[in-house]
């Protein structure tokens, strides 16, 4: 078998079955990183005396379990005792943390080998992978481009086959909108379906931990393994993960699929964008699904409504980094401020001064009832909105993003048009319901072929259902299987 080339369930079995060994998969993971990663930048650093160790666990019968001998990376905001948590971040550049992020724990408890830490915007802010402290990844299928953000590394690690799968975190869009321009499967969580215990908070009633995979099968197997309640996270719903969740290849009964006219404007998508949904609606009309036509009324505020929300929480959790606790100290401050001052100045970057600027001022007196606390208000709106869809569909068809990759570069001047990259993603945040993006094919940009996701939400903690109805998209195209040639 080409191992760099199979999906996390064939690398699994192949592993149980003694058609290979855990360390031979390893090894040509790793192998694969080194030659390539120089040109992409998706690792931030790998583990490989520490992940070929856990492999030979595997082969020695010491280490079992449903995921044994799996190679997986995970996002560089997940706490581990083992390596560096920098979040691509000055701030935390040599951060050792003292305990483990329980999704990242629970995977390795299954068996999974960690074989590294994947490059990110700068604290999960940013929608390019550019604002990372430690260089810029590159897309895979063209390295001009960039591979979307905030968890651009582990999208470009899946693209590249550096590894079996991978973990990032969405706060709007953060594993779906990469995956889209990756080409790969990208799954966000219901909120509180999987633990932020050991997550580096952005914000925290946004952020949620998913898998980033190559196929539907193979993220429903990591939810799996992953999710379920922590008492460590107060967040953390205390309600049970499906015992069906990766019975996906069960098809849906009576199948309603929403279509949303604000989703759906053909002048903000791309036609390849358009002719991916277009192409989707007719796979589930084959396959015997009603489509409904379905109306969310507040979608136009997403944007503004997620980046007051996003914003103000992520200048009370960066707070903390003030240069005496832990993270960058200035090294020859003049006085208590100035220490405070100096350190937060040098630690952080320009993308995550100007989220901190914007949250503090929507959180200042004067402002708070004017913009966060309207904000509160229209984000209850647009859950509402999503609520009374559900009531007459199973799931909503819309694209991932308007476009393919843009060029490196090409948005960093106008950060208006860069948070627009989410326009089709926050919406699942604000109303903490889960969504997928799927691979949709290739469309054409700056003259070259490149990947584009159609996306499917639905309802607060029906997974299961979503999975099942991904699968169905999945088993009729083949583009999942598409690769980049690097």
């Amino acid at each position: 078998m080409n191992v760099t080339e199979s999906s996390l369930v064939e690398i699994r079995d192949a592993i149980a079955d003694k058609k290979i060994s855990a360390v031979e998969v390893t090894e040509a993971y790793l192998k694969r990183a080194a030659d390539l990663n120089g040109s992409i930048n998706a690792y931030r650093e790998t583990y490989d005396d520490r992940a070929i160790a856990k492999a030979k666990a595997v082969d020695a019968g010491e280490a079992i379990g449903p995921l044994a001998g799996v190679p997986i990376a995970i996002k560089d905001l997940m706490c581990t005792e083992y390596g560096r948590t920098s979040c691509s971040s000055n701030m935390l550049g040599d951060f050792h943390a003292s305990y483990n992020c329980t999704a990242v724990k629970r995977l390795e408890d299954a068996g999974a080998v960690v074989i590294g830490k994947t490059n990110m915007d700068e604290f999960a802010m940013g929608s390019s992978t550019e604002t990372c402290a430690f260089g810029s990844t590159q897309n895979p299928w063209d390295q001009a481009h960039v591979p979307g953000g905030s968890s651009g590394g582990a999208a470009a690690a899946m693209a590249a086959d550096f590894c079996a799968g991978s973990l990032g975190s969405d706060t709007g869009g953060s594993i779906r909108q990469p995956a889209a321009l990756c080409g790969v499967v990208g799954l966000k969580p219901t909120y509180g379906r999987v633990s932020r215990w050991g997550l580096v908070a952005f914000a925290s009633s946004l952020d949620q931990i998913g898998p980033l995979t190559h196929t539907v099968e193979d993220a429903a197997l990591l939810l799996k393994h992953m999710g379920g309640h922590d008492e460590l996270d107060s967040t953390s719903a205390n309600i049970d993960i499906p015992a069906d969740l990766d019975a996906i290849d069960q098809k849906p009964d009576k199948l309603r699929i929403g279509i949303a006219k604000q989703y759906m404007s053909d002048e903000a998508n791309d036609p390849a964008v358009s002719k991916a949904v277009a192409e989707a609606i007719e796979i589930y009309k084959s396959e015997g699904a009603k489509i409904v036509e379905v109306d969310l009324p507040h979608t136009e505020y997403g944007i503004p409504v997620y980046y007051i929300v996003a914003t103000a929480e992520a200048s009370s959790n960066l707070a903390r980094y003030d240069g005496v606790h832990y993270g960058h100290r200035t090294k020859t401050p003049d006085d208590l401020i100035d220490l405070y001052a100096r350190s937060r100045a040098e630690g952080f970057g320009d993308e995550v001064k100007r989220r901190i600027m914007l949250g503090t001022y929507a959180l200042s007196s004067g402002y708070y009832d004017a913009y966060y606390n309207r904000a509160l208000k229209v984000r209850r709106l647009i859950s509402n909105d999503f609520r009374t869809a559900f009531e007459s569909c199973d799931a909503i068809l819309c694209p991932t993003t308007t476009s393919p990759a843009f060029k490196i570069g090409e948005k960093t001047d106008d950060p208006l048009s860069m948070y627009l990259n989410d326009i089709y993603t926050v919406t699942a945040n604000l109303a903490g319901i889960p969504g997928i993006s799927l691979p949709g094919g290739l469309g054409e940009r700056d003259g070259k072929k490149l990947p584009i996701g159609v996306q499917l939400l639905g309802p607060a903690f029906g997974e299961a259902n979503l999975l099942r109805i991904a699968r169905l998209y999945e088993k009729n195209t083949d583009y999942y299987r598409l690769r980049p040639q690097i």
